[in-house]
């Protein structure tokens, strides 16, 4: 960031924690960058009165005071977009945290002014037009293998078409000129594959697409019960210790996306560490390498100042949009919106505006709008438009799971997949401990013509059932709880005895088992197809007075309940061998003497 070094515009009146009141500003504007005081710490300009500025500053301000100068930088907030992304490790305004880990140890020094990526790497740079070509803002202008697993695409920056009239080819670096375009009005352009952004500013596209297909995920409580659209938007509000870091995590590691974009955003230092440490070792399944060749980190922990949490979503999803115009599918991971919620609370305060429910101010809504619907499926800029995705999956961390506090409701207002995680679940050792009585998605409509068509025709029909069950089983328990289970007819009990077979054999998911972390969408359709048709024929044997002991004591129940440890290579075959072993047992039943035994 160029700072003007001898334009001092501003005198400090005032600083307020992470808040600095300034005057002689009026020459700034709203969202400037600023240096703040001769420790040249970095802030932004959030409210302008007259000459006098509020500026939120995003590093600690313990030993500045007022009468220090603030110096402006005439840019505002912005991120750099280039080949050296990926696998790279940011804070919450995208200062790179393992270069200044390598050069100043394990605390930021305040000030610190290092660039954002690496200025001096070379990148073996492929040029995919010819000079003469027109071009068009979005367009490919050439490709960096950024990592083993992803192509970086370099794009014409928005806002600019014209005629190429030099290209590079071969090593370059990302501020070296690889480009030059010639616009309509006889301008000549020069481009680097580095490109600078705002981040408050969404990038263009050429048109928002209709949801169309899920993210497969592996999860299948979530696939099967609520599923998620690729470009759609989720929440995952949960209490403390619920499990909502674990499912981030299967979601990167398993979701169908291309790029994953990670912001730990407020979360507990330790929590940021497992993630550090984790992710580079994690194995990615697509392909076989680290995750990280995929993976985007930006890390800004509970104990670094609460301003920077606020530009850290800005950063995350600006990232993923960047890819999203190459024709990526890309996935965020914000954990926690709660704790972003509350940098902007205390930002408000100190700003003595008008506070609405809870202390969060009263826009709170319209941001995390801002935020989440940057999300989706488009059509990208350039004259051979590429579709791509953005899926935001944003963790929600209410007070005492109370997901009737601002921060849950708005953000349920928005998004259009709600995976509320239930504590009594997580207590008993169900993971996900996703609730199936609270949560929902309305992108099942949209999904349901391709479940139907890609995986079974009778997806939906089974689906609807399995959630009937539940929601029957939630029923009966208050009877058994007053009068007891003796109490209930042996068809309700075979209900009771086929929800319980859907909680304990489908919808529980052991993350860190290797067959079963991850579950296909087939080999999900099968587990669940098998216990509905033991229990479909196990209703006919009742009504035929068959003994209800015999029915829930098969011996294929077994099999049906380690359907989920089967290697997917080998699950139609076996899955096969079930369902043919279901009927014969229900045959032999119904034909032996010991039928009303």
């Amino acid at each position: 960031m160029n700072v003007n070094e001898n334009k001092q515009i501003g005198i400090i009146a005032k600083v307020s924690g992470p808040l600095v009141v300034a005057k002689n500003m009026k020459d700034v504007q709203m969202y400037d960058v600023v240096r703040v005081s001769e420790k040249r710490l970095i802030g932004e300009v959030i409210e302008l009165r007259g000459d006098v500025a509020s500026i939120q500053v995003y590093e600690e301000t313990a030993g500045i005071g007022p009468g220090e100068p603030v110096y402006f930088t005439n840019e505002p907030l912005s991120v750099e977009l280039a080949p050296g992304l990926i696998e790279g490790i940011f804070d919450g305004i995208q200062r790179p945290l393992d270069v200044i880990y390598e050069e100043s140890g394990d605390r930021i020094p305040l000030g610190i002014d290092l660039p954002k990526l690496d200025h001096e790497r070379l990148w073996d740079f492929k040029k995919r037009v010819e000079v003469g070509m027109e071009v068009y803002e979005g367009d490919i202008l050439g490709v960096v293998q950024e990592t083993a697993v992803v192509e970086h695409r370099v794009l014409v920056p928005p806002t600019l078409s014209g005629t190429i009239t030099a290209i590079h080819e071969g090593k370059a670096r990302i501020i070296d000129v690889i480009a030059k375009i010639k616009t309509a009005n006889g301008e000549e352009v020069e481009i680097t594959m580095l490109q600078r952004w705002p981040v408050r500013r969404p990038r263009p596209y050429q048109k928002k697409l209709a949801p169309r297909e899920p993210m497969v995920t592996g999860q299948r409580v979530i696939d099967t019960l609520f599923p998620i659209a690729i470009g759609g938007i989720a929440a995952i509000p949960g209490p403390f210790g619920s499990g909502k870091t674990v499912v981030q995590h299967q979601l990167a590691k398993w979701a169908d996306a291309d790029i994953i974009v990670y912001v730990g955003c407020g979360e507990r230092g330790n929590e940021m560490t497992d993630v550090l440490n984790e992710f580079p070792n994690l194995k990615d399944p697509k392909t076989g390498m680290s995750l990280m060749q995929r993976t985007v980190l930006i890390a800004n922990t509970s104990n670094m100042p609460v301003a920077a949490r606020e530009a850290s979503i800005y950063t995350g999803i600006t990232i993923a949009e960047y890819y999203r115009d190459m024709g990526y599918r890309v996935a965020i991971m914000a954990d926690s919106t709660s704790r972003w919620a509350e940098a902007l609370r205390e930002m408000s305060g100190r700003l003595e505006e008008m506070p609405g429910e809870e202390g969060y101010p009263a826009y709170l809504s319209s941001r995390l709008a801002e935020f989440y619907e940057r999300a989706g499926l488009v059509e990208t800029l350039g004259k051979e438009a590429r579709v791509g995705a953005i899926s935001a999956i944003g963790a929600v961390s209410p007070p005492g799971g109370d997901t009737s506090e601002p921060v849950s409701q708005a953000t349920l207002r928005i998004v259009k997949v709600f995976w509320g995680l239930s504590a009594a679940l997580a207590y008993r050792r169900h993971f996900p401990a996703i609730d199936w009585l609270r949560s929902y998605s309305l992108y099942e409509d949209d999904l349901t013509e391709f479940f139907n068509k890609n995986i079974n025709q009778d997806w939906s029909t089974q689906v609807q059932e399995a959630k009937d069950i539940l929601q029957e089983e939630s029923k009966l328990e208050e009877i058994v709880r007053l009068v007891g289970v003796d109490s209930l007819e042996f068809a309700d009990r075979l209900t009771m005895e086929c929800a319980r077979s859907i909680r304990e054999d489908f919808l529980h998911q052991i993350a860190f088992d290797v067959i079963d972390t991850y579950t296909s969408l087939n080999k999900q359709y099968g587990i669940l197809k098998a216990i509905l048709t033991w229990y479909h024929l196990g209703q006919e044997a009742l009504k035929e007075n068959a003994s209800f002991n015999k029915i829930i004591n098969m011996t294929v129940r077994e099999r049906i309940g380690r359907m989920k440890y089967i290697k997917e290579a080998d699950f139609n075959n076996e899955f096969a061998e079930i369902m043919k072993e279901i009927n014969s047992e229900f045959q032999s039943l119904m034909k032996g003497d010991d039928l009303y035994a």
